[in-house]
C-alpha cells in the first residue's frame, strides 16, 4: 500500500463513493503482491492493483457483485465482509503456485487512516531540484520510503503537492543538512554546481556511516572529485563507496527518465 492509494481512500471516503476494499490477508509461497496490499474496486473504477491478471479480474468481479448487493439491498442494508482463500494453479490456472486470503470490506467501514504502512525500503537526502531530481521523485511517490528533497532555489520545486513521504527542503547552505540524516542513510547528490556537489559529497563521505551514495557525473568527474577529496582528509575506504556515474549498469541513455529509472532500481538492488 502506497500513500497515494491512502489518499485516493480518503478522498472516496469522504465523498460518500460506494466502493470495496480488497486486501490480501496473507500469503504462502510465490504470489503477486504480499500481505497487506490493498486496492479500491468502485462499479466504475479502480485505484492500486493486488497483482494484476487473472486474479485481480476476479476479486474486482468479486467486489463489485457486494457493491451490487448492497445497491440492491439499500444504502441501509449491513454488508459484512468476507474473506476468499485463493490457490493461484488450482482455482485460477495462474503459474505463480503460491495462495492468498483476499479480504472484502466496504471502504465506508475500513478507515484509511488506519491501515498500516509498510516499512520504508531506505530513508533518502536528495539534492537537486533539477530535471533529474524531479523525474526520481515521481518515480519514488509509489515507491515506500523516506525522502528529504532539498534545494537552496525554492523556485525549482514543483508547485504540486507531493505524497506524505517526500518532503521539499529550501535550505542554504544545503550540506548543512548532510548531519541532520539517520546513520545508514541514502544520499543521492544531483545539484546544478560542481562546487556545491563536491561540498555535499565532503560532508557524506567525511560522516561515513552512509548506506549508500550516488553522485551524478562521469569518470572525469569523479577522479577529480577523488584528488580534492583527498587534499581535505577524505579517507580512501570511504572515497571508494562513491558510486559515480550512478545508475545500473547496462542501461544507457541521458534523458532525465532514463536517469532515474537506472538510479531508483540501483537504489532499491542497494536496500536489499
Amino acid at each position: 500500500m502506497n500513500e497515494a492509494l491512502r489518499t485516493t481512500a480518503r478522498a472516496w471516503r469522504a465523498a460518500g463513493r460506494a466502493a470495496v476494499v480488497v486486501q490480501v490477508l496473507a500469503h504462502r509461497g510465490s504470489v503477486p503482491r504480499e500481505a497487506g496490499t490493498r486496492m479500491l474496486v468502485a462499479l466504475d473504477a479502480v485505484a492500486g492493483t493486488i497483482g494484476g491478471g487473472h486474479l485481480e479480474l476476479q476479486a474486482i468481479a468479486d467486489a463489485r457483485a457486494l457493491l451490487a448487493r448492497l445497491a440492491a439491498g439499500g444504502a441501509g442494508e449491513a454488508v459484512a465482509p468476507f474473506s476468499r482463500h485463493v490457490a493461484l494453479g488450482p482455482s485460477l490456472g495462474q503459474c505463480c503456485g503460491g495462495a492468498l486470503d483476499l479480504g472484502f470490506t466496504l471502504l465506508a467501514a475500513d478507515d484509511p487512516q488506519a491501515w498500516a504502512a509498510p516499512p520504508p525500503r531506505f530513508t533518502l537526502q536528495l539534492y537537486g531540484a533539477g530535471h533529474v531530481g524531479r523525474a526520481v521523485v515521481r518515480l519514488l511517490a509509489g515507491i515506500p520510503c523516506r525522502v528529504s528533497w532539498i534545494d537552496e532555489r525554492e523556485a525549482e520545486f514543483p508547485r504540486e503537492p507531493l505524497p506524505s513521504h517526500i518532503e521539499r527542503l529550501a535550505v542554504e547552505p544545503v550540506e548543512a543538512e548532510v548531519a541532520a540524516a539517520p546513520p545508514g542513510a541514502f544520499f543521492l547528490v544531483l545539484t546544478h554546481s560542481h562546487e556545491l556537489d563536491l561540498a555535499i559529497t565532503r560532508e557524506i563521505l567525511a560522516r561515513g556511516d552512509f548506506g549508500w551514495f550516488g553522485l551524478i557525473g562521469s569518470q572525469t568527474k569523479r577522479a577529480r572529485f577523488e584528488h580534492r577529496l583527498r587534499e581535505r582528509g577524505i579517507a580512501d575506504e570511504h572515497i571508494a563507496r562513491l558510486v559515480c556515474p550512478i545508475g545500473v549498469p547496462g542501461i544507457t541513455g541521458k534523458e532525465p527518465e532514463v536517469i532515474a529509472v537506472a538510479v531508483v532500481a540501483q537504489m532499491l538492488q542497494a536496500a536489499g
